[in-house]
């Protein structure tokens, strides 16, 4: 590893943006990037596809990373990940955490380990679609779905496992992060047509679908509807049509999406205690997690079409129908493809006694339910997540 400070530092900035440049990946980027190793400051401004570097901290940055001067260095170099440095909390992020990501998946050039991520846009069914992908081309594939309101960061502790030796693709959905939110209707069925585009598009034809909430959800409609596309499904809490207070579709049916276009102030400290609420101990995740995740999220709310987006895609999951011919619940027992549900005992959004139901459709799935666990369990118990994982994709194999 590096152990570059102050000049070094600046000319090796100096040269890694050049190369992050003519990837083309920031064209459209105008950003203020400033990197923090507690004694000295280097801002790196981004003007769609020019940048320079500088000593100093621009006053307003679009993002600021801090951490040891070698940690940034190795990172910067490409010797290190900066997904990896960012969950083992040795550099923190504030403001665009999808520009952070986008710029550790481009820093390093050809040189880049395999499993280090790296940013990507693709055309998906007329979409801008913003993507990590990680791990050795020929690897097994493996597509990681995130939920509502989150980005393709909420999946971190999964692609940074996986990725050693399994071909993985981090999207953000339509409508969220870093991706365009176009008008549509945001439903299972519209998510999972993307995602067989976006399969097509990456290359990925057959893969395993891991998703969290909202993911999990879209995982399983593409399942349902396009069995051949999917070679197992690892869910992670995912959100099922709502079995009870169907009394209320009829007011929610009234709530229009376009009620997200209306300008509104997202609160940092408000975000924080909501992202706090899905855990079963908030506690067990740093305070600087909670900032980035608050950050970006604002951030995002920012732009009126994603904020519709938002409310189109949360409409949908209440609207869903729970039975009937097109109901979830009595669909559910044509799943085709080997399927794992992973459950915590006190999510408060997916109560685990899903579970019971889950099994009365799936009797052959597989299904555990984590104690002393939230909504995220990928982040509160990313080691028995992954163990959990690992045991399922070894089985598929």
């Amino acid at each position: 590893m590096t152990t570059l400070r102050g000049a070094d530092l600046d000319a090796l900035l100096a040269s890694r943006l050049r190369r992050t440049l003519s990837d083309g990946v920031l064209d459209d980027r105008t950003a203020t990037v400033v990197f923090d190793d507690g004694f000295s400051q280097w801002t790196v401004e981004l003007d769609k596809g020019r940048g320079r570097v500088r000593r100093g901290a621009a006053p307003q940055p679009t993002l600021v990373v801090r951490g040891r001067a070698s940690v940034i260095a190795d990172v910067v170099a490409g010797q290190a990940s900066g997904v990896q440095a960012f969950l083992d909390g040795d550099i923190t992020i504030r403001g665009d955490l999808g520009l952070s990501l986008q710029l550790d998946g481009l820093f390093g050039g050809d040189d880049r380990p395999a499993q280090f991520p790296q940013a990507r846009y693709a055309d998906v069914m007329g979409i801008r679609t913003s993507y990590l992908e990680a791990g050795p081309r020929d690897a097994p594939p493996v597509l990681l779905l995130h939920g509502l309101g989150a980005t393709n960061a909420s999946l971190l502790p999964v692609l940074a496992d996986l990725a050693v030796d399994h071909r993985v693709v981090a999207p953000d959905l339509p409508g969220f992060g870093n991706t365009a939110a176009p008008s549509a209707s945001y439903s299972a069925a519209w998510f999972a047509a993307w995602v067989e585009a976006l399969q097509h598009s990456v290359g990925m034809r057959r893969a395993v679908l891991l998703g969290n909430s909202l993911g999990g959800r879209i995982a399983l409609e593409q399942a349902l509807t396009r069995p051949r596309s999917v070679t197992g499904l690892a869910l992670l809490t995912p959100s099922p049509a709502f079995r009870r207070l169907r009394q209320l579709v009829p007011v929610v049916r009234l709530l229009r999406p376009e009620l997200g276009g209306v300008p509104m102030r997202l609160s940092h400290a408000v975000v924080v205690e909501a992202v706090r609420a899905m855990f079963s101990d908030p506690d067990r995740l740093p305070k600087a997690w909670y900032d980035a995740a608050a950050d970006e999220c604002v951030r995002v709310f920012r732009s009126r079409a994603h904020r519709v987006a938002f409310f189109a895609s949360a409409r949908q999951i209440f609207l869903e129908e729970a039975h009937g011919r097109h109901g979830f619940w009595d669909r559910l027992p044509g799943l085709a493809p080997p399927a794992l549900f992973v459950w915590g005992d006190r999510d408060r959004l997916v109560p685990s006694t899903f579970a019971a139901h889950v099994a009365d459709a799936l009797p052959d799935a597989g299904s555990i339910v984590l104690e002393d666990c939230g909504h995220v369990p990928q982040f509160e118990h990313p080691a028995e997540t992954m163990a959990i994982v690992r045991g399922f994709l070894s089985q598929l194999s």
